[in-house]
């Protein structure tokens, strides 16, 4: 275990254990969506992509587009 997971996990025993049970639910449904997507990164296959990629374009080209600085505004 690393030392930041250690300094983590000697945090949350500090609080109340409804506080900690609320907590775990939450990083348990964080990993295991992160394992959802691993196996679908992993299970896409080149031309899965390729279409993915050919959509995108034409999206692009026809316009349908939101601008990164719409859904990310650069920070002031």
């Amino acid at each position: 275990m690393t030392e930041l997971l250690q300094r983590v996990i000697a945090q949350l025993e500090k609080l109340p254990e409804e506080e900690q049970d609320a907590i775990a639910t939450r990083l348990l449904a964080e990993l295991e969506d992160e394992r959802a997507w691993k196996i679908r990164f992993e299970s896409t296959t080149n031309d899965q992509w390729d279409k993915l990629a050919q959509m995108v374009r034409q999206e692009i080209a026809a316009g349908d587009i939101t601008p990164l600085d719409q859904v990310f505004p650069p920070k002031t």
